[in-house]
Order: structure tokens, then C-alpha cells, then sequence
């Protein structure tokens, strides 16, 4: 046994003996013996080895790889390549040294020819990957597919159990049963009905899904311009034009009736009429400038017309469109001759739905013209309902 005192030495005593001749003292001087510093220090630095070289080799483990070296072009690497281009496995090694050939511009007029064949050859490995594409787009559909149908199986089951809880839920089931057991059925049937309810909802999630897709795809279909093809916009464009035409020479018409009228006026009316005859002129101005936008319409759309389907011009007949010393905006003169043909008034939803490509905001272009169009409202409360109609020829007397 060994005692230590903390002031001189270490006291010791062999066994259990107490006789002065089995004890003594052990005196040890630090000053003197180094040995036991040494031998910490030395274990101290190994440790420090050792972390450092973990820690090396933990950083060895995680840095990327050094890309493996590119040989230099050779007639007979070039022949090597172009096999293994060919190769599926080998493509993506492959690729990336011709891609480091042409950039080093080892490409020159007499191997040409097998950089061109190498080119092709990558060039026919798109094939590959286009079917390879296709064949994991389809085995992704029917992972789907069988996906659902699982899970179309595990929610009837929860139906099942579903069922067998609330059977047991009825009285002449439920009053054989004690107080714990209902408490544990009860638990039980609910957790039952959430976890089904939860599983409808991811299936039901994932029908809307391909219900979008399936939407977008069509709406893509429906509304692309390159399948629609140059002939059937020339052939839109051609109906239209014709249309604004057909409109316009109505209006001119109308124009020139009015002016016979208004002169026929003038040589029977009275001096005194003066404010009458202003507004006259005022609303046939009104007209006029409708008429105007009428042309432009026109003029825009033979524009379109010439500038998006060059190609199928000539298979059409060119619109005629007649000039007028007049102009207002473009989209009175639309509103005036759909108006003129509802003399009852129209709603403005009627009057939006008419007016495709004009602006949205036809109440304020409707009320700038007020002595050319009014507004009616019709119905009461939740039929309350505002019309707009056409009053350009009122006021005017006719012989």
C-alpha cells in the first residue's frame, strides 16, 4: 500500500505490517528526473500525428477527383474514339475528349473527314437517347398506374374496416359490448376515418394532377400557332378584314344619308335654328371620326394580314378599303354599328363579348361620346342591369 504526502514524499509500507522496518519513504525530485515529462510530451506529439494525418486523409476523402488526363490526338486514337463513341457505356468519356480535340483546335484540313465522323456519330447517338427517354417516361407511367391502383386497393380496405366500425357502432351490436371496449372501439374507428380521409385526399390530389396536365397539354394543342399553320391565320385574318369591310361600307352609307338629310334641313329651316344645326353638325362629326376608327380597324388588320402570312398572299383577294378625311379612335365606330343594328340597346357584357380584341374598358369610350351613345339602366335590385344605346340620329328631323 502507498500513501502520498502531499507536502514531502510518498510514504509506503509492505502489506500489512507496521514494523518501522516494513516502511519507509519514496522521495522523488521533478528537477532532477525528466523521464516521465518526456515520455508525456512524446505521447502528446503522437496524438498530434495522428490527428493530423485523419484529418488529411478526411479531406482526401471528401475533395473531387482529379479529371483523368486527355491523350493527344493520333490517327490511331482518333479510330479508338470513334468506336467508342459508338458504345453506350464508353459515349460520355468519349464525347468529353473529342470535345477537348476541337477545343484544343486539333482540327484541320486532312482529319477532317474522321472529326466529322466522330461529330456524326454523336450526333446519332440522339436517337438513343430520345428512346431511351420515351421508355422511362413510360415505365414512370406505369409506376404511376399501378401506384394508384395500390393505393385505390388500400383505401377500399379502409372502407371495409370503416364499415365493420360503424356496423359495430349500432345498438343492437354496440349494447353487448363493455364501457372499455366501446371507449376502444370508438378510438379506433377514428383513427380509422382519418387515416382513410387522408388517403382519399392524396389520391383525389393525385387525379387532379393529371387532370391539369391533361388540360394543359390540350390548351397547348389548341392554341399553337405553328400547327395551325400560316393558311388557316391568313384565312382568320381574310373573314375578319372582310367583315370590317362589310361594316364600314354600311356606315359610309349611313354617313352619306345623313349629310342628304342635313342638307335638306338647312334649305327649309329657319335662320333662327342655329343651336340646332350646331348640334347636327356636332353629331355627324361624331359619326364621321366613328367612321374613321372604322378604317383603322381595317387598315390593322389587312397589316397583320400582309405581315405574318406573306407566303399566302397572293391566294387571296386584296380587301378594298375606302379613306375618309376623318379620324377618332378605332373602336367607336364597331360600338355605333353594332349599336345602330340593336335599336333596344344592348348590355355592355353584349357590347364586350362583341368587341374581342378592343380594350376592356368600353365605359369610359362610351361615356367621352355622350351625344352619341346613353345609358340605360332596366330591371330592379339584383336584375338591376345598364344598357347602352345608340342616339345619333335622334334630334334630327327628316323630310
Amino acid at each position: 500500500t502507498c500513501s502520498f504526502n502531499r507536502v514531502k514524499c510518498y510514504r509506503m509500507r509492505l502489506g500489512s505490517s507496521t514494523d518501522k522496518k516494513d516502511t519507509g519513504r519514496l522521495h522523488v525530485d521533478f528537477a532532477q528526473a525528466r523521464d516521465d515529462l518526456y515520455e508525456w510530451e512524446c505521447r502528446q506529439r503522437l496524438y498530434a500525428r495522428e490527428e493530423r494525418h485523419r484529418r488529411r486523409m478526411e479531406e482526401d476523402r471528401f475533395r473531387p477527383p482529379s479529371p483523368p488526363l486527355i491523350v493527344h490526338y493520333s490517327d490511331h486514337e482518333c479510330s479508338q474514339l470513334g468506336d467508342k463513341i459508338k458504345d453506350e457505356a464508353a459515349f460520355a468519356e468519349a464525347v468529353r475528349v473529342l470535345l477537348t480535340w476541337v477545343e484544343r483546335g486539333e482540327v484541320n484540313r486532312r482529319n477532317a473527314n474522321n472529326f466529322y465522323s466522330m461529330i456524326q456519330s454523336s450526333n446519332s447517338h440522339i436517337r438513343q437517347l430520345m428512346s431511351q427517354k420515351a421508355t422511362h417516361e413510360k415505365e414512370m407511367e406505369e409506376a404511376k398506374d399501378k401506384f394508384k391502383s395500390a393505393l385505390s386497393g388500400i383505401l377500399a380496405q379502409f372502407e371495409q374496416i370503416v364499415s365493420v366500425f360503424h356496423a359495430a357502432s349500432k345498438q343492437k351490436a354496440w349494447d353487448h359490448f363493455s364501457k372499455a371496449q366501446r371507449k376502444n372501439l370508438d378510438v379506433w374507428r377514428k383513427q380509422a376515418e382519418e387515416i382513410r380521409n387522408m388517403q382519399n385526399e392524396e389520391l383525389m390530389g393525385i387525379r387532379r394532377e393529371e387532370e391539369m396536365e391533361m388540360s394543359d397539354d390540350d390548351m397547348e394543342d389548341t392554341h399553337n400557332p405553328d400547327e395551325s399553320g400560316p393558311v388557316s391565320q391568313a384565312e382568320t385574318l381574310k373573314e375578319e378584314n372582310d367583315s370590317l369591310r362589310c361594316q364600314l361600307d354600311a356606315y359610309r352609307n349611313e354617313v352619306e344619308l345623313l349629310k342628304q338629310e342635313q342638307g335638306k334641313n338647312q334649305e327649309h329651316t329657319p335662320p333662327q335654328h342655329s343651336e340646332e344645326d350646331t348640334c347636327r353638325q356636332q353629331q355627324l362629326t361624331f359619326l364621321q371620326q366613328a367612321l374613321q376608327g372604322m378604317q383603322k380597324e381595317g387598315l390593322q388588320s389587312l397589316k397583320t394580314l400582309t405581315t405574318h402570312t406573306p407566303q399566302v398572299s397572293n391566294t387571296h383577294n386584296t380587301c378594298t378599303l375606302y379613306s375618309f378625311k376623318v379620324s377618332l379612335s378605332p373602336s367607336s365606330g364597331i360600338i355605333s354599328t353594332f349599336l345602330h343594328v340593336h335599336p333596344f340597346g344592348a348590355s355592355i357584357e353584349y357590347i364586350c363579348s362583341y368587341l374581342q380584341r378592343l380594350n376592356t374598358k368600353v365605359d369610359a369610350l362610351l361615356g367621352r361620346l355622350p351625344c352619341t351613345f346613353r345609358q340605360e339602366l332596366t330591371g330592379v335590385g339584383a336584375s338591376l342591369e345598364k344598357r347602352w344605346k345608340f342616339c345619333g340620329f335622334e334630334g334630327i328631323m327628316t323630310t
